[in-house]
């Protein structure tokens, strides 16, 4: 990330994770523009990635980031990916952090890493965090703003950036919805929860998938909080590209909306939502801005906005056996929230299948 993070507190004098003779010595080879010595300051935030702040001897900055340490799911933390997407974009109408340097070498840290630059600009997690760097005269930019960004990113033919091999370019939603429900069947001892919901649901969306259409670059986690605001309220560059792949610009979209929560929303299990506070529009003016920028029908939204719940659902409840397994630390992990989440997702997709049943 960039300043996306917020610096930890202090310089850090040894950075986690880093051999910092080694990575500067390869820095020195590899990106001419830094000079070193390097001054290294931690950035919260980035999903656990060890990301930090580095400021060179003349003051230029840029952003260092690698995996967490310890062992790793296979496809997690994925900082080719992560390279070979900000690459691609770089000088695209998708805005990104320039790419300077990607290390293959995990020798020379224990772990792929790689550099990038550093963008003036603020995630937004928590009302709090919309309170301070996105004021109410600049919320309807910002939403405009980060509705268009997206469908720029679905404008774009992947074969035409070098993306082509990104992942399979057909099936993206029956793919997902195979995968999580055998996250879902294999939670369930872990957890001591299933819900009947669970597997009628993912029957309906097999039985249900639409046409895909022409595969395009999904985020797959694309919201405020991977997005970084810039002081004018237009979105400064995306990031977070770890477990971006080819699929349905639609599901991608309709992760998005439901991440843009309302008012009238159900309680938050968490931080108050950004975009709960006044001057942001709702759901419907975003999807209908991005209809509009892109040309594409969505008729069939509801379905790609109950697929989303249901794999939410599953997410949460694979954390949540795996907390209740012991395999996570629980300090300050609220249990019942996330239990209560799991349920409310599941019924937020039954929500979605009875509204588009009903256009049928």
């Amino acid at each position: 990330m960039t300043s996306s993070t917020q610096p930890a507190s202090q310089p850090a004098h040894q950075p986690v994770g880093y051999d910092t003779a080694s990575v500067e010595a390869w820095i020195d080879r590899q990106i001419p523009s830094l000079k070193t010595p390097l001054v290294w300051t931690r950035l919260e935030g980035g999903h656990s990635n060890l990301t930090y702040l580095i400021e060179d001897a003349h003051g230029q900055r840029a952003v260092i980031r690698r995996p967490p340490m310890g062992e790793l799911l296979p496809k997690a933390h994925d900082m080719a990916r992560e390279w070979s997407l900000i690459s691609a974009l770089d000088g695209s109408a998708v805005p990104v952090p320039r790419a300077l340097g990607f290390c293959d070498d995990p020798g020379v840290t224990g772990a792929l890493f790689y550099v990038m630059g550093h963008v003036d600009g603020h995630p937004l997690y928590s009302a709090d965090d919309a309170r301070r760097w996105a004021p109410e005269p600049l919320r309807i930019k910002l939403a405009h703003s980060f509705i268009d960004v997206l469908a720029d990113l679905h404008s774009i033919d992947p074969d035409a950036v070098g993306l082509s091999d990104l992942g399979k370019k057909d099936d993206y939603i029956g793919r997902q919805l195979r995968t999580w429900y055998r996250s879902w069947n294999a939670s369930i001892a872990g957890a001591d929860l299933d819900d009947p919901r669970a597997h009628s649901l993912q029957q309906y969306f097999l039985t249900n998938v639409p046409d895909q259409g022409p595969a395009r670059i999904v985020h797959g986690d694309y919201g405020l909080h991977n997005t970084l605001v810039g002081a004018d309220g237009a979105i400064a560059a995306v990031v977070d590209w770890e477990i971006s792949t080819l699929g349905d610009p639609l599901a991608d979209l309709a992760y998005a909306l439901n991440q843009w929560a309302e008012p009238s929303d159900p309680p938050p299990v968490r931080a108050v939502p950004p975009t709960t506070l006044p001057g942001f529009p709702s759901r419907r003016e975003m999807a209908e801005r991005y209809a509009a920028r892109t040309g594409r029908d969505l008729s069939k939204l509801d379905y790609y906005i109950g697929f989303n719940r249901w794999k939410t659902a599953a997410i949460v409840h694979g954390v949540y056996s795996r907390y209740l397994e012991g395999k996570k630390s629980t300090v300050g992990v609220d249990l019942e929230g996330l239990k209560r989440s799991i349920l409310l997702a599941l019924t937020q997709a039954e929500a979605a299948v009875e509204r588009l049943e009903r256009k049928v």
